[in-house]
């Protein structure tokens, strides 16, 4: 992709990524799609999987893992993928990337290069019961967006859809400074404001923050970030699970 496009965030190897599997057998399969319902804010490849019980990812009101912590302020997803890969309590039926680009809103100079939504098929064993997902707001310092433990349709044919709301992982300081924002953000939006800001894909030890994962406030404006230009009102984004086997 061109440099200007060119985004930050780590994943695993294609071939790791295509069939990871964390229970032997899988009985069910879900049709997937993730939309960006937002104007201004682009969201990283949606890190997805079936589990069993709940908070297999992220828990609103406790502190995010190092896994989320790597999404929400630097879009890099490895870290989470191998979380999931390793099954520390024996939750994860199957995990995924989902595609390997951005979502990108509408009309704004990314969209020639990505779309607005993801569709994939993900795996589960007759044991998962449930579905969840992080995705990182591009345009903020620690802010993401993701289900936690949606509960998957039972009978094949069967469908859900729920909207998601903006977390901020409470990690790092909201500076709004695109010196502090994934580089990805300015290109894929359009914004030449900072436009001596580099940006950064590796957290700054100086803006560390101990919080709990909350709802997000928003944009403020207080440096670089506007706004009338990657504000948003929940819902994020929205998630269809339809199962097919």
């Amino acid at each position: 992709m061109p440099k200007r496009f060119a985004v930050l965030w780590t994943v695993l190897p294609a071939t790791a990524l295509a069939l990871v599997l964390a229970a032997p057998a899988f009985g069910r399969s879900y049709d997937v799609t993730i939309k960006d319902l937002t104007d201004g804010q682009p969201l990283t490849p949606p890190v997805v999987a079936t589990h069993v019980g709940r908070h297999a990812i992220f828990d609103v009101g406790q502190p995010a893992s190092v896994g989320v912590r790597e999404i929400a302020e630097n879009g890099n997803n490895a870290p989470l993928l191998a979380q999931l890969d390793a099954d520390p309590f024996n939750q994860i039926s199957h995990f995924k990337q989902a595609g390997d680009g951005p979502l990108v809103p509408a009309g704004k100079p990314g969209s020639a290069m990505f779309d607005d939504k993801v569709s994939f098929t993900i795996r589960g064993s007759r044991r998962a019961d449930r579905l969840s997902f992080v995705s990182m707001l591009v345009c903020t310092n620690d802010g993401f967006t993701g289900i936690d433990s949606v509960k998957l349709p039972s009978a094949r044919g069967d469908k859900v859809s729920k909207a998601t709301n903006g977390y901020d992982a409470h990690t790092e300081i909201n500076t709004e400074d695109y010196a502090d924002i994934v580089p990805p953000c300015q290109s894929l939006i359009g914004d030449d404001a900072g436009e001596n800001d580099a940006g950064t894909g590796v957290s700054n030890p100086a803006l560390a923050e101990g919080g709990v994962i909350r709802h997000h406030r928003g944009i403020q404006g207080t440096d670089d970030l506007d706004p009338a230009i990657h504000g948003w009102t929940d819902p994020v984004a929205r998630i269809r699970i339809e199962r097919t086997k």
